[in-house]
């Protein structure tokens, strides 16, 4: 059986694109909406005890299930072992031949080259952002008006820390961040 697996990491990203070119080739399909360097996958890891022997693991592209060249290639020995080929639609990649093998050795070092690119271009525009004083990460989630109502109000001795914080629905320590981050002292 040939036994496609697709992924996407972000409810976002479409797999169309993967479905299409996987619905001609398997036998059935997988889908999976994770990271790729989570350490559990389920869908993923359930799918690969699920294969025997004369059964092709088949992705649309070797970066839809590895990340690392390591684990790409300590993946493909555990499979060839239990007689499962792997095949890579995009470069026509087959293991089952040698030169499957080597290409898939090469396109696997490829993967991890681009991964590594790919975190050195995001950490280098994250860095822009914040020389322009831009906030990079997660949005912050009290608003600057919030903050500044809850701190005019306990300042006052109005209300306190732990009443305003269950008010606006966070924890003590989000709103005293929320503070701190601008530059108010309690």
């Amino acid at each position: 059986m040939k036994i496609g697996y697709l992924r996407v990491s972000t409810d976002e990203q479409r797999p169309d694109r993967q479905i299409d070119g996987l619905n001609a080739l398997c036998d059935e399909i997988h889908t999976e909406t994770i990271s790729a360097v989570r350490k559990k996958r389920p869908v993923y890891d359930r799918l690969i005890r699920k294969l025997r022997a004369g059964d092709t693991f088949v992705v649309w592209d070797l970066d839809r299930a590895f990340r690392s060249t390591i684990d790409a290639l300590l993946e493909m020995e555990k499979l060839q072992a239990r007689g499962v080929n792997f095949q890579i639609v995009t470069f026509n990649i087959d293991t089952a031949t040698n030169e499957g093998e080597l290409a898939y050795t090469i396109v696997a070092a490829f993967a991890q080259f681009e991964r590594k690119n790919l975190i050195k271009r995001t950490k280098e525009g994250m860095e822009a952002a914040k020389r322009r004083g831009q906030h990079v990460g997660r949005p912050y989630k009290l608003s600057e008006e919030h903050v500044r109502r809850a701190y005019k109000d306990i300042a006052a001795g109005r209300n306190t820390i732990t009443a305003w914080a269950a008010r606006l629905g966070c924890s003590r320590d989000t709103l005293t961040r929320a503070f701190t981050r601008l530059g108010l002292k309690i």
